[in-house]
């Protein structure tokens, strides 16, 4: 009996050598070589004013450090462009009938993606993300976590919606 225990463990640690991880499953096409993230404008009224350019960098971050492609200024094989369309604030939970207990802050990033090797993977979409603070903050004072937070995810998506078509 000890040797059956004996052989199934041994062809198992011998087993699991042969297994090979993916790329965090990304999907690239292999003749990619580069990519490009153009600058984001700010099309949404009320966005903070450096909001294109942290949204931009994050996304940059996020293609830099989970792809093994060159990052080029433009014409990239697989290129991201795009803009802010909406940047809002709104009630979410009211206190009374007269205050709110919670605020949201809304962004809204429009994402144009191209992919050279792949036409079907193309997209021209919105991603939306909300950051929910306590009416009694101000804007001004969770603004920079907001954004970081809502760039993150926005960035996420984007990201999982080029590479892994969820």
């Amino acid at each position: 009996m000890k040797v059956i225990v004996y052989i199934f463990v041994l062809v198992s640690l011998v087993s699991c050598g042969g297994v090979k991880y993916g790329f965090k499953g990304v999907s690239i096409p292999p003749e990619a070589k580069s990519i490009s993230v153009a600058l984001f404008q700010n099309n949404a009224a009320m966005a903070n004013p450096v909001e294109a350019q942290k949204f931009t960098e994050k996304l940059r971050d996020m293609v830099s450090s989970q792809t093994n492609l060159a990052l080029s200024k433009q014409n990239g094989d697989l290129q991201f462009e795009g803009y802010i369309s909406d940047y809002a604030i709104t009630p979410v939970a009211i206190q009374s009938t007269d205050q709110a207990a919670l605020n949201r802050l809304t962004v809204t990033i429009k994402v144009k993606y191209s992919n050279k090797f792949d036409a079907s993977k193309n997209f021209d979409l919105p991603f939306q993300r909300f950051y929910d603070y306590a009416a009694t903050k101000t804007l001004t004072s969770i603004e920079t976590e907001a954004l970081d937070e809502i760039n993150r995810q926005i960035a996420e998506d984007v990201f999982q919606k080029a590479f892994n078509n969820w």
